[in-house]
């Protein structure tokens, strides 16, 4: 369905005031509530009619909630956690005042998120997901291969008998306790921190196998960083078997074979049927308090030690961070580490479907911006700040549809390059419980919460330690 723009003035001159009149276009009657602010121009009307249309889940009659409409609420309300969808629905119509916006009812909501279904939000999702990177994206590549990795996280549901029953809950010497949770499984570019795909399920089946299902998204030209809990054999020759190379942390406990020395103090060796490369390194990290030392581990498939040598891998692997820097926008900068709103098993997969593509939007926003600025580092941008502009942006119905000159910063984009963050500096804090069960526990365990600037140096091991 083609969409046709309308345009309104707001404002009332007032004696001895200064009144700001301003143009908003958004699409036309019931349509109008429609939209995502500027982030509507990065999923733009006709993708999602398209999407809807593909689904088979445009509405055969008009209705005062249109499929498409319905799309953007959930979209906004990835936006605003803190909110019911009554309050996102007020959010999304605030500037629209002087239109004839439909009252709408939570019940109402309620059974046209459920006509909706998961389908249509999914495939909005697989449309948009992706690394969000380009040739030229600094940190996005290494030794010309897209730098990947895989890690999974939980997010709590809310503690009904219906998610209970599907999902199960923790449970100690006690009791059973907490929320009942779902496992995400995602498969992030470390460049840009987007989501190029990701999976989720109940937390019982584990990480490992939800992980599986990542390998549809994996192929030559990438290299995949992985932590210990992915390093089994199985999860090695899946990925090994997509083209994509890996470095992976394995444990202290496995002893692989030496086959073979190379001159950088890796060796050449096998795990299950791979024939892979070993390193061992030892990584000193120093503070004003104290020196930390530990072991790594690490198997790659890149077997050629004078093209990917020993200590750049070693270096890369710190990348496999970013992937916890991804899960952290989205459960505490989106979510607040709040309960997802969602009480049915339909409906979850519905709200962590508009989460991920939300989340998505926004680092499409700052790649697109952090690429108009030379060798700018995307890491360097705010998360916080485009999330915090993407919210005023919907409230306001601004920038819902393109000028006919395209600016591809944007007024995300400019607020995110106005506050760039300094290049990263290495600093670490101690490992500390964040979230106790008192909120006075730090007294009495005396935990030192300061951040430190630390130095790190890296030591290539090459004793026969761990020969057969």
């Amino acid at each position: 369905m083609s969409a046709k723009d309308e345009s309104f003035t707001t404002g009332t001159p007032l004696s001895g005031q200064c009144v700001i009149t301003r143009e908003i276009a958004v699409a036309e009657g019931v349509f109008a509530p429609g939209h995502l602010g500027e982030l509507t121009q990065i999923v733009p009307f006709e993708m999602v009619d398209e999407v809807l249309a593909g689904c088979g889940a445009v509405e055969q009659r008009l209705r005062k909630l249109p499929a498409r409409v319905v799309v953007y609420l959930l979209l906004a309300a990835a936006l605003f956690e803190e909110c019911g969808y009554r309050a996102v629905w007020a959010k999304l119509t605030a500037a629209l005042g002087s239109l004839p916006v439909p009252k709408v009812t939570a019940t109402a909501l309620w059974h046209a998120r459920a006509r909706l279904g998961v389908r249509p939000m999914r495939a909005l999702f697989d449309l948009l997901r992706g690394p969000a990177s380009a040739i030229r994206t600094a940190g996005a590549r290494w030794a010309g291969l897209l730098v990947v990795a895989i890690d999974g996280t939980y997010l709590d549901v809310p503690d009904d008998p219906a998610t209970r029953a599907r999902l199960g809950k923790g449970s100690n010497q006690y009791a059973a306790s907490g929320y009942p949770q779902i496992c995400l499984v995602a498969l992030v570019a470390c460049g840009t921190r987007a989501v190029i795909d990701a999976v989720f399920g109940p937390r019982t089946r584990g990480e490992t196998t939800h992980g599986q299902r990542l390998a549809r998204s994996l192929h030559d030209g990438m290299i995949v960083l992985l932590d210990r809990g992915f390093s089994s054999n199985a999860f090695l020759e899946t990925i090994a078997g997509t083209g994509a190379a890996f470095c992976a942390r394995i444990s202290a406990a496995r002893k692989p074979p030496v086959l073979r020395r190379f001159d950088d103090g890796s060796f050449l060796s096998r795990i299950g049927k791979l024939e892979v490369r070993i390193i061992e390194c030892e990584i000193t990290i120093a503070t004003t308090t104290g020196r930390t030392t530990g072991v790594y581990r690490l198997a790659t498939t890149l077997l050629d030690h004078r093209h990917h040598p020993a200590f750049e891998l070693v270096r890369l692997y710190h990348e496999r961070w970013e992937v916890e820097s991804a899960f952290f926008a989205i459960k505490k900068s989106m979510l607040g580490r709040r309960v997802l709103r969602a009480r049915t098993m339909p409906g979850i997969t519905q709200e962590v479907y508009a989460l991920l593509t939300t989340y998505q939007l926004i680092r499409i926003a700052i790649a697109d911006a952090t690429a108009t600025v030379p060798d700018a580092d995307p890491d360097r941008a705010s998360f916080t700040v485009a999330l915090q502009t993407a919210r005023d942006q919907a409230i306001q119905a601004a920038g819902v549809i393109a000028d006919t000159v395209i600016d591809l910063v944007g007024t995300i984009g400019r607020a995110v390059l106005d506050q760039l963050m300094p290049a990263r500096r290495l600093r670490l804090s101690p490992r500390a419980v964040k979230r106790p069960l008192s909120r006075y526990a730090y007294k009495s365990l005396r935990v030192d919460r300061r951040t430190y600037k630390a130095t790190i140096s890296i030591d290539i091991l090459s004793t026969d330690s761990i020969s057969p």
